[in-house]
């Protein structure tokens, strides 16, 4: 398990020039092998910490009669990461405890890296700063349509609870079809930059926790990303989200990124094309979205 790893891209093109802290949090002790080979990396300093328990278990009122049949349904059905229990856990864990850890306490921002990623253009300017001066709460590179079949329920959870709590929303438009059912688009969590008092605060912790109650992210596969994208449409403006377009970014076989010129800071990849315009990208749609946001007022639906 990772929240913010380090590389050799995210170094080279951002990170020499501030040496930010690193956090590593495993659900296992990190070997001491491990922990002096990425201390050599760097002059920033390193922190390593270990998942809790409570944060890496299945909750008791989960039936795991239910959802060991489950598990063997999505493997059956090749549902990506469909039969992985360890999945369900990372994702259970940044959907809900990973900005608990007391690692992070003393952090108002941070920046998700995950393994194997690759970055193209050199920042010449703090995100952060940049982040906290324009009042932004949620920053993405790469937005996207999900597995449909990974959430059968989750937007009927996600509308159960905005009704319960009679919220009032502008973004949350930006995830739904004409008929008022979900799209699919999310943005892409394995790249964040965002303000961990999003998720400390306590109207997103009161909808994880709802969710959670349902116990799929067991029985079914609900992904981080659609957890944080969907509560993003429910408590925040357009205004308060970012797309880092001068950040070119590759995950998988998914890459963002903007050619500038031969003497811009960007070297985009010629093996693969920008995801922005391909089907399944949900950026064009994004970019459309009026800026004063589609209101969706729950306290006037029954």
């Amino acid at each position: 398990m990772y929240n913010i790893v380090l590389t050799s891209f995210f170094y080279s093109r951002f990170n020499r020039q501030y040496n930010y802290p690193y956090v590593f949090l495993n659900e296992v002790e990190f070997t001491e092998d491990f922990k002096e080979s990425i201390s050599r990396m760097t002059h920033a300093d390193v922190q390593f910490g270990l998942v809790p328990s409570e944060m890496w278990s299945i909750p008791e009122h989960v039936n795991q009669t239910v959802m060991f049949k489950q598990l063997k349904d999505y493997h059956d059905r090749n549902i990506m990461y469909g039969g992985s229990l360890s999945y369900r856990h990372m994702c259970r864990f940044n959907s809900g405890f990973f900005y608990q850890h007391p690692l992070l306490s003393e952090y108002d921002y941070y920046w998700r890296v995950e393994p194997g990623v690759q970055f193209f253009c050199d920042l010449d300017y703090d995100p952060f700063v940049y982040m906290q001066e324009n009042k932004k709460e949620y920053g993405f590179t790469i937005t996207l349509q999900e597995i449909p079949e990974t959430i059968p329920t989750l937007w009927e959870h996600t509308m159960n609870y905005a009704r319960e709590h009679q919220l009032n929303t502008t973004l949350l438009d930006f995830f739904a079809d004409k008929n008022k059912n979900y799209n699919l688009c999310h943005y892409w969590s394995n790249f964040e930059i965002a303000s961990l008092n999003l998720w400390r605060d306590e109207r997103y912790q009161s909808y994880f926790e709802y969710l959670d109650s349902t116990g799929n992210f067991f029985y079914e596969r609900w992904g981080d990303a659609i957890v944080h994208s969907l509560a993003i449409g429910l408590f925040l403006e357009k205004e308060q989200v970012h797309f880092f377009n001068d950040i070119g970014y590759q995950h998988d076989n998914f890459v963002h990124c903007v050619n500038d010129g031969i003497h811009g800071n960007c070297i985009c990849p010629e093996a693969h094309g920008n995801f922005d315009e391909s089907q399944g990208s949900c950026l064009p749609a994004w970019n459309s979205y009026p800026q004063e946001g589609i209101p969706w007022n729950f306290s006037k639906t029954s």
